[in-house]
């Protein structure tokens, strides 16, 4: 037995269950603490709850007196996972009882350890966490998602980043809340008796208890604030003329951003335009017509239920990547015109269109001259300070274009919008202290409803999008980068509609009023990860680290740190004491910042590892998030990746990898979807401090120990984990860091260390090796084709050779390959494989005998794709009732066919056949359900189906 108790996140977890829940956890959205402020790359609340509660409780075979026999092992090891399946639901992760429970699992690994009998009643267990129990101390806290999980696990949290506004949204999840536990609202409209809900006979009243209060007085002085500024700036808002007299409430403002055409006889202020159409809703659609007047030089727009004809608008967008192009002449120009143009002060804006609310759907109109001129002469107050970066970068382009401040990215009115609502936070403070608040719950209130001054700004800025398919107006953070977008949105934040102001104070209300408030202390703090640690007395790390140079925290944020500084800088002196977030400390691999980006990132990681190493509980394994993907990366002749820059900060600054989990965390609808081949799952490193008296060890050990150890692992990940093809190397990474990381020192015969980019070079050929071995148990036709695949990327090659190659497996080309089981054609001295699009449902199967695993698996990709004729996981469970003794096979195959394309960067069959594998469950699943359309009958041998063969395009 090892010298410590080994914890269940080291032995085995119900991923299947954790992964459906991260996954489904991204659509839930009201309530919902990702919804409080918008963070990048949060990882899901399920993942991080299963992670902490795994990471605390005794795995049972480490704890033999209790449960001395292997069934008993297993029985114990069930029980803790079905709990972790309720557990990580989101729809349970309030629930009382269940939380209970898993506190008091916590607690009696806790007393186990201490030779106690951990208490039983809740309000005990919870008193004995906070006394015994290790804290949990996140030092990339980031979203807050991690310390908020384990503070609902009954855990002391400890968060902290060096980026303020992260603090800011980890202090509102588990600093703030608890404080405020069962406390009436101050606000007048209140009862102080109790919150009545329902109406009527149904009407109820209970007392207030949890944060019901917090989220009342959220809501009613967020209704103050709207009062007050609508009182102020009201006018600036005004309602929009309809046809038949009347008036609307205008949703939005469609703008279009203008140069003038450099053609000396257009000379016409060119609109810049990705749409011509307002909306695509069906019954509802409307297009803005460009009318050109020659002698002004201008171009005007009109609202019409119908499209442009041809002589009005000869494109469909007026804008490329490439450049843009003259509505009124068809002259084109380059980008580099357009960015000049805005770096010279030439670039303005222009009304296309005014979206109002309507009693039953959308109204378009066309711009109006009033509105126009409102929007132009709106002047704030004031102004917020703040540079962008002073060169375009990879996530924020816009100084490319002349924009160099933070004001530049909204309109006058958005301005004047926004500084009112900052302004107002000062009153409404003065409000909350004179009908009864403290400071410090004067101050609670106020920062949420900064957050709600953050959300406006995210939907209020000209960077916001239409979406014309759903009539709805997009934030600016799509992804964590802003980048130039030419048509564009302006939100009316006192409509009833899209990115109004009384809805983010909803959304935001929302979150308050679900937070578990049972809980212990939780504390966010301002710290660089690589200088100090925020937590003492050997706290328990679960954390997750930048990627490398994925997303530039700092400079997105500032997006948001100008308005929340304005809002409350009196109340948070130190985290808002500079002009902008801190860059110079930011663990970020930035290009344009530092001279060696990759050399400070590296430093800083290692610095942070040696910290956390040195820090962290020996009790407990260390847990890290991470999602790189292998990326290749040349400086100076030498290949690195970000994974080479984590895993080498990892292992040397002492931690030995014990486990990895592949966490699949996104959604396949992301930005960045599978048809990128982007990875789909975190996968967690199971950390603890290497023994110092860890063996040495050759190459030739290290290579020995993966060969023997990681095909077991493998198995386990593909037949009992079923991890998508596209992540199985990516968790292989971590499986053979196990292997690397327990020896103190890897080096060669001649004495040259192994460095982590040569161990990441053997771990990939260990997964090679595997994927080849898994070919062995294949039917002998299918291990043809995979062969010839290999040997003829294209599908097609001499006849003569493809006959050899049959022979070997006791096969022939005219017979078994082309007649009974038509995988290939045979045609003047060449043989083609048949491609994914050549078993649809029009093929018959060409024989009685059981399909091969080849073809069941190509006739499976066919219908994983998207298209019309393609049916999916019920066409795919109908083919696998036909092979239901190969099921395995056909699996396996999947995964070495999405490896071959993968290779090749052929994205379109590699996605097809990562489609069958993530889906393999839902396939199962479904082949004992009743058939619901047969598939075509088998054809008779002595007639087979024609086969035009298709040559695969590199």
């Amino acid at each position: 037995m090892p010298p410590h108790t080994r914890k269940l996140i080291e032995v085995d977890l119900p991923l299947d269950a954790i992964n459906a829940e991260s996954a489904r956890e991204k659509s839930i959205r009201h309530g919902h603490p990702s919804t409080l402020h918008l963070w990048w790359a949060r990882r899901p609340l399920a993942a991080c709850r299963a992670v902490i509660f795994a990471s605390l409780v005794d795995d049972p075979a480490d704890c033999p007196t209790e449960f001395p026999t292997v069934a008993q092992q297993r029985a114990e090891r069930q029980r803790l996972h079905d709990l972790i399946k309720r557990l990580v639901k989101w729809e349970n992760s309030s629930d009382p009882d269940l939380l209970a429970a898993a506190r008091y699992e916590i607690a009696r690994s806790v007393a186990r350890a201490r030779n106690e009998t951990a208490p039983t009643a809740p309000a005990a267990v919870l008193e004995y966490l906070n006394r015994q129990a290790q804290p949990i101390y996140d030092p990339f806290c980031g979203g807050g998602s991690i310390p908020l999980e384990a503070q609902r696990l009954g855990l002391r949290a400890i968060g902290s980043d060096l980026n303020p506004v992260a603090v800011l949204i980890t202090k509102a999840l588990i600093e703030l809340p608890p404080k405020f536990a069962n406390r009436p609202p101050v606000n007048p409209d209140a009862d102080p008796m109790g919150l009545t809900t329902g109406k009527g006979k149904r009407a109820k009243q209970t007392p207030w208890r949890g944060t019901a209060g917090l989220a009342a007085d959220i809501r009613y002085y967020g209704r103050q604030m709207r009062e007050l500024a609508y009182a102020k700036i009201g006018h600036l808002y005004p309602q929009v003329d309809l046809p038949d007299g009347g008036g609307a409430t205008v949703i939005a403002w469609l703008w279009a951003r203008t140069v003038p055409c450099p053609n000396p006889a257009c000379g016409v202020t060119m609109p810049l335009m990705t749409t011509f159409q307002a909306s695509k809703k069906r019954g509802n659609e409307h297009w803005m017509w460009p009318e050109v007047d020659r002698q002004t030089r201008t171009v005007s727009f009109t609202v019409h239920n119908r499209r442009p004809t041809q002589n009005v608008t000869p494109v469909d967008r007026t804008v490329t990547r490439n450049g843009a192009v003259c509505i009124a002449c068809q002259g084109a120009v380059t980008l580099e015109y357009v960015r000049q143009q805005a770096r010279d002060g030439q670039m303005g804006e222009q009304m296309i269109g005014i979206v109002g609310e309507g009693p039953r759907k959308r109204l378009f109109l066309s711009p109006s001259v009033e509105h126009s001129q409102i929007a132009e002469t709106s002047e704030p107050e004031w102004r917020v300070n703040g540079d962008l970066p002073h060169r375009s970068m990879r996530p924020i382009s816009l100084p490319s274009y002349g924009i160099k401040q933070w004001q530049q990215l909204f309109t006058k009115r958005q301005l004047a919008a926004l500084t009112t609502f900052s302004d107002l936070i000062a009153e409404i403070r003065v409000m909350l202290i004179n009908e009864g608040a403290d400071d410090e719950y004067a101050n609670a209130v106020c920062t949420y409803l900064s957050f709600v001054i953050s959300r406006t700004a995210n939907g209020c800025s000209k960077y916001s999008r239409w979406r014309n398919a759903v009539h709805k107006v997009d934030g600016v953070f799509a992804r964590p980068a802003i980048p130039m977008i030419w048509d564009f949105a302006e939100t009316n934040p006192f409509s009833a509609s899209s990115q109004n102001w009384s809805g983010h104070v909803e959304w935001v209300a929302e979150v308050i009023e679900q937070m578990t408030i049972s809980v212990n202390e939780g504390h966010a703090y301002q710290a660089d990860a690589s200088a100090s640690v925020s937590a003492e007395n050997g706290p328990v790390v679960v954390t997750d680290p930048p990627y490398y140079n994925n997303i530039y925290y700092a400079d997105v944020s500032d997006f948001f740190y100008v308005w929340l500084r304005a809002a409350l800088r009196s109340v948070y002196t130190d985290l808002f004491a500079g002009i902008l977030t801190p860059k110079t400390e930011e663990m970020v691999a930035n290009e344009l910042r530092f001279d060696n980006p990759r050399q400070k990132f590296e430093v800083q990681l290692l610095q942070t590892m040696k910290l956390i190493k040195e820090h962290c509980s020996r009790d407990y394994p260390s847990s890290i998030f991470y999602a790189y993907k292998q990326q290749e990366h040349e400086v100076d002749g030498v290949t690195s990746t970000g994974w080479e820059t984590m895993l080498t900060a990892v292992v040397n600054s002492g931690f030995q990898v014990v486990g990895t989990w592949p966490m699949r965390t996104e959604l396949s609808n992301r930005p960045r979807s599978i048809d990128s081949n982007a990875l789909a799952s975190s996968v967690i490193l199971v950390c603890r401090p290497r023994p110092a008296d860890a063996p040495a060890a050759s190459r030739r050990d290290f290579v020995t120990a993966l060969e023997r150890e990681m095909p077991p692992q493998l198995d386990q990940l593909t037949r009992e984990t079923h991890i998508a093809p596209v992540d199985l190397r990516q968790a292989a990474i971590g499986l053979g860091m196990a292997v690397y990381s327990r020896y103190h020192s890897v080096a060669t015969l001649a004495g040259e260390p192994v460095l982590v980019r040569q161990a990441l070079m053997d771990i990939n050929n260990a997964v090679d090796a595997y994927l080849r071995a898994q070919a062995g148990e294949l039917d002998p036709e299918t291990r043809f084709c995979l062969d010839w695949l290999r040997e003829y990327p294209a599908g097609r090659g001499d006849y003569g050779t493809a006959e050899t190659l049959a022979r070997a497996y006791g096969l022939s080309v005219d017979d078994r390959l082309d007649q009974t089981h038509q995988l290939l054609a045979a045609s003047q001295g060449q043989v083609t494989l048949h491609d994914i699009d050549d078993y649809d449902d029009a093929r018959g199967y060409p024989a009685r005998e059981t399909p091969t695993a080849w073809e069941c698996c190509l006739r499976m990709a066919y219908h994983m794709q998207p298209g019309d004729d393609r049916r999916g996981v019920a066409a795919c469970a109908q083919i696998a009732r036909r092979a239901a003794d190969r099921l395995d096979s056909v699996e396996r195959l999947a995964r070495i066919l999405y490896d071959i394309h993968n290779a090749r960067q052929d994205s379109q069959r590699a996605v097809a056949f990562n489609n069958v594998v993530t889906a393999w469950q839902e396939i199962a699943r479904a082949m004992d359900r009743p058939e619901t359309a047969p598939l075509p009958a088998p054809e008779p041998e002595t007639e087979p189906p024609p086969a035009a063969p298709l040559e695969l395009e590199l």
